[in-house]
């Protein structure tokens, strides 16, 4: 049936809204538009060019995958961010480093966050260490309702072994703030205590942003009369449910690079390339290996904060189509890392606006026809060879820093400010610039599979290995299945065997993840 092959891919940006329709490996249709300030509007304008194009029945759609940098977006910019209380629950141990120690004064500030040590706790053996002090969360509860704060953050020491008392700690809050949004550490992140809360304090912030976008995507399509359902990309591009999303935004911050370099791996074929990504606001620089984003090895940082995900290995500029270009005091051009964003179209030289921005040089250079060209005419040769130069020059720079070998390589450009670039690149082998580029992330969600992951200790002395790993990759695969995954195509893509050898029983800490197509059904 066609309802089990036609899918929507979108991608959602601070500046830019893709969207795609695919069968199969084919792209049917496409739109690029701008995103807007209620995301619905925007949504609904560019599906609805893309269906026009198509001229297609609507009950044909089966499934609609979204990514977007909406939250990663606001944390960045410290916008729309709620009020945090962070409990953690360690006395008397894990009280070294205060909640928040090290975060940018700046953030702290906005999210106006309050931090509460309580007593309880385990060892690493999951044994308790002392008792839930029910007593210091009711007060922590009490304090933080009396200051407005409804977003809480929960973390306990080696709460992924643990969740129980995380779950105890949140019955408690409960009963004090019923209508509160907690997040639970030992749903976000892995062992790591600092990182850990990190994470969960993030995900708290985001709460009440992630319940209006999503809300806006799903008011989206059901303006547009579409019942398929809507699932949302994660950091390692694979789909999670609305309601997923809605509770843990920050599982969705690195999906706009990982959707960019999926895509770009798809429209060109190639397994091995350096992909960047050119946006309305900034250029992701990243590295497809084997088909697969390059993940990083290092600490995470989402806004400056430390957390301890596994995200593709990007490095990000401030240098997009909507990048403002200013003169500096000793007459020196800058090219950003402010940008017009959705307002292009307001602000643009070339629209009538009164800002300088990049997609100005490109249409004065003569490497687009986009607006009215006569707006950039006064510009100087001088002022646009200099702004042409640093955005090269920059782009060279971000290359250089994520290649691991100094052998030229192909450099697959993707993203609607594509038109950046106009010049050779240096280190670079070619530059393929495939069809539907401009779109490339919004391919890479519409091609996304559907993944579980377990994450626990096995006692391999009691089990044994083999059985032990048999455990996990069936709870990794049932976890993919109850996600939406057809059993048929799932398959185990990445086990991990961490051996606790601090502890004297024969624990070892198993990460697995399976992935399989997303089960495809009539609408209804």
């Amino acid at each position: 049936m066609a309802s089990e092959q036609v899918r929507i891919g979108i991608d959602v940006g601070g500046t830019n809204t893709d969207v795609v329709l695919m069968s199969g490996s084919t792209v049917l249709a496409s739109a690029k538009g701008f995103t807007t300030e209620d995301v619905s509007s925007g949504i609904v304008d560019t599906v609805t060019r893309v269906l026009d194009d198509w001229n297609g029945d609507r009950s044909a759609i089966g499934s609609v995958m979204i990514g977007t940098t909406q939250f990663v977006n606001a944390f960045v910019q410290r916008r729309d961010l709620a009020k945090v209380a962070a409990i953690r629950v360690s006395l008397p141990r894990g009280d070294g480093v205060p909640p928040m120690s090290g975060w940018p004064r700046d953030l702290r500030d906005e999210l106006a966050a309050e931090s509460y040590m309580v007593g309880g706790g385990s060892y690493y053996t999951g044994k308790d260490y002392a008792p839930l002090d029910e007593d210091a969360l009711i007060a922590a509860a009490e304090d933080a309702r009396a200051k407005k704060v409804q977003s809480i953050a929960i973390t306990a020491n080696f709460a992924p072994m643990r969740p129980d008392i995380e779950e105890r700690a949140a019955a408690v809050v409960r009963k004090v703030m019923p209508g509160a949004d907690i997040t639970l550490s030992s749903s976000v992140g892995g062992i790591g205590l600092i990182d850990r809360e990190n994470a969960t304090i993030i995900n708290a912030s985001l709460a009440v942003l992630s319940r209006k976008v999503i809300s806006s995507f799903v008011r989206a399509f059901a303006d547009l009369r579409i019942k398929a359902p809507i699932f949302i990309s994660q950091n390692d591009g694979t789909l999670i449910s609305t309601e997923m999303a809605s509770r843990y935004p920050i599982f969705t911050c690195s999906a706009g690079p990982t959707n960019s370099i999926r895509g770009a791996a798809f429209l060109t074929g190639l397994s091995d390339a350096i992909v960047v990504d050119i946006g309305g606001t900034t250029t992701d620089i990243g590295f497809l290996l084997n088909d697969f984003p390059r993940e990083t090895t290092i600490a995470n940082y989402i806004g400056g904060v430390r957390t301890n995900f596994r995200m593709p290995d990007v490095l990000s500029l401030g240098l997009g189509g909507g990048s403002i270009i200013s003169t500096g005091k000793n007459g020196a051009l800058a090219i950003g890392p402010e940008s017009v964003g959705y307002r292009l179209v307001e602000r643009g030289l070339v629209f009538g606006g009164d800002t300088l921005t990049t997609t100005d040089i490109a249409v004065r250079a003569g490497s687009i026809a986009l607006g009215d060209p006569a707006k950039v005419a006064h510009l100087p040769d001088a002022t646009v060879n200099a702004a042409v130069d640093l955005i090269h020059a920059g782009i060279e720079e971000g290359i250089d820093k994520i290649k691991t070998s100094a052998a030229a390589m192909p450099l697959i450009l993707v993203g609607g400010g594509g038109i950046l670039v106009s010049r050779p690149l240096k280190g670079v082998s070619e530059v393929l610039r495939p069809r539907h580029s401009e779109v490339a992330n919004a391919v890479g969600a519409a091609i996304a599979r559907v993944s579980g992951r377990v994450d626990k200790l096995y006692d391999f002395e009691a089990l044994g290995r083999d059985e032990a790993l048999r455990i996990a990759s069936r709870d990794a695969a049932d976890a993919a299945i109850r996600a939406g995954a057809d059993p048929a195509t799932v398959e185990i893509v990445d086990i991990v065997e961490l051996p606790m050898t601090h502890m004297r029983t024969g624990c070892v800490q198993v990460r697995a993840r399976a992935a399989g197509s997303l089960l495809q059904t009539a609408n209804a």
